[in-house]
């Protein structure tokens, strides 16, 4: 499993600092403004959808079907029925992506009613999501292919496709400007093209690593593909009460001055650094090996699979939570304070991102919690957790955006994360799936005790280091998290939370695999 997450971990790391790279241009070129607004709106929906109906409920009861019929029916099986989905999933939403740029006016209304306000800014946001939209097909069936390449324990191109979202985006606002009405349909272009290029890539891998997939086959619905249906339908539903709390956040913000869209994506933006690397990877290597360890009846490893899922989880998301809570300002000026993106667009996206640090180990234990139920093919009770932390985010959003603005908005997510992931972690222990043994029992204190350690060491370097302008807060930024991190494992390794015997040897195991 280790291998695994370090696969996905370190692809999504390059994927994440490209990312960073793009967003810093794009606050260069757009700031904070009502174009930035438009266009981080039109990324938005066609993401949404694709959470909805790619990543989150497809792979839920796609992956451990297709790992299980792998393992017991064979490849040919396996394949058919991953030929099968695709053509579904294809057609419905090829329908979708058609009706949504028909009635884009109208759904733009419902996402993003605030903008109605400004029509120049409404009918910007309609023209860009109109282009990015076919980017919800192509990046779904890329999700599709991806849970092949997972169901093989193939990870490696499925995690580096998402590095050429950043590439091609980075290249269309600086290339493709010039010849297009604004920067941000520059964007907006290189947004789809990523999507054709991403699904190029992990077909290929599905070819090479002997599973070549035909998306071009007639539909047909097998008992397999029934079942796989089946186990999707809560799975959707509890992926859209998911992105019912995102789409709460856009709608709310939508209506707060100019720059509160743009303030909260480039905060969550940083945060979904440890997120992506830590979990995801960790929940996109548990779901297969969870899957198989289940179907095989070996509940002793399928504990020991969900105990070192968490401690690994919570060794590295515990320091990111308290460095991004307590540097969030110096971060945000190092990353973004340049060109159209001033002092005060800095200052009010650190706010947002010190609010969505405190639920960052909440957001990522979900991701390790949830393969808990998925590969029991329970994908019913995460539904029934959701809806109750989409009502409690709505009435935090209202009760907290009166005082705290967009802060509130950020402060509403992460209180209803802490909420989610208590309760999968609650039910998982009362059904006896999830029994902490005496490893994490013994390491979790300590982790905690080095997170407190470095975050005292980063307070003082804060105070120390900053205000600084010019180059030296690059300078500062670096001394900073050099001595965050200095801190924080030498705590660890000195406090018994960290092991570094087990690390060289984890490392040697991974010398003969990458040969």
């Amino acid at each position: 499993m280790l291998k695994s997450v370090l696969t996905v971990g370190g692809w999504t790391m390059v994927s994440r600092i490209l990312g960073f790279a793009r967003d810093m241009l794009i606050a260069a070129r757009l700031g904070a403004g009502p174009m930035a607004d438009a266009f981080f709106v039109a990324l938005k929906l066609p993401n949404l959808f694709r959470r909805l109906f790619g990543e989150g409920a497809f792979n839920a009861a796609f992956v451990p079907a297709f790992a299980g019929m792998l393992a017991v029916e064979g490849p040919a099986a396996a394949r058919q029925l991953a030929e099968r989905m695709a053509v579904l999933m294809g057609l419905w939403l090829s329908a979708l992506t058609v009706l949504g740029m028909v009635f884009m006016p109208y759904l733009m209304a419902v996402l993003a009613p605030g903008f109605s306000t400004d029509p120049a800014k409404f009918q910007l946001a309609v023209e860009l999501t109109r282009i990015t939209f076919p980017y919800l097909l192509l990046i779904c069936l890329t999700a599709l292919v991806s849970g092949v390449l997972n169901g093989l324990n193939r990870f490696a191109a499925a995690a580096a496709a998402p590095v050429f979202f950043n590439v091609l985006s980075m290249a269309a606002l600086l290339g493709l400007a010039p010849f297009v009405a604004t920067p941000a349909h520059a964007l907006a272009w290189g947004v789809t093209a990523s999507g054709v290029v991403q699904l190029g890539i992990v077909l290929w891998a599905c070819a090479r690593g002997g599973m070549a997939l035909n998306l071009f086959r007639l539909p047909s619905v097998t008992p397999e593909v029934k079942l796989v249906l089946k186990r999707m339908l809560p799975g959707l539903v509890g992926a859209g009460v998911t992105q019912l709390n995102l789409a709460i956040d856009v709608i709310i913000a939508s209506f707060l001055p100019a720059g509160a869209v743009s303030y909260l994506y480039y905060a969550d933006r940083v945060g979904q650094l440890p997120l992506g690397v830590i979990g995801a990877a960790v929940g996109t290597a548990v779901l297969p090996l969870l899957s198989r360890q289940v179907r095989a009846a070996q509940p002793l490893s399928a504990h020991r699979t969900a105990n070192r899922a968490i401690e690994m989880a919570l060794l590295f998301c515990l320091p990111a939570a308290a460095g991004q809570a307590l540097a969030a300002e110096p971060i945000v000026q190092v990353l973004f304070q340049r060109g159209a993106f001033g002092v005060a667009e800095a200052s009010a996206t650190a706010a947002a991102l010190s609010a969505y640090a405190l639920g960052l180990p909440a957001y990522v234990l979900v991701k390790v919690l949830v393969p808990g139920f998925f590969a029991r093919g329970d994908t019913a009770t995460p539904v029934k957790i959701g809806f109750a932390a989409v009502g409690l985010n709505l009435a935090l959003n209202l009760a907290l955006i009166g005082p705290l603005a967009h802060v509130g908005v950020a402060l509403s997510t992460a209180i209803a994360a802490w909420f989610n992931a208590g309760a999968l972690g609650l039910l998982l222990w009362r059904r006896g799936h999830l029994l902490p043994d005496r490893r994490l029992r013994r390491r979790l204190p300590r982790l905690l005790g080095a997170t407190a350690l470095m975050a005292a060491v980063l307070w003082l370097g804060v105070q120390l280091l900053f205000p600084a302008v010019g180059v030296w807060r690059y300078v500062a930024l670096a001394l900073l998290v050099g001595a965050g991190l200095l801190a924080y494992f030498v705590a660890a390794w000195g406090l018994g939370a960290l092991n570094l015997s087990e690390l060289k040897q984890t490392l040697r195991r991974r010398r003969p695999a990458k040969a």
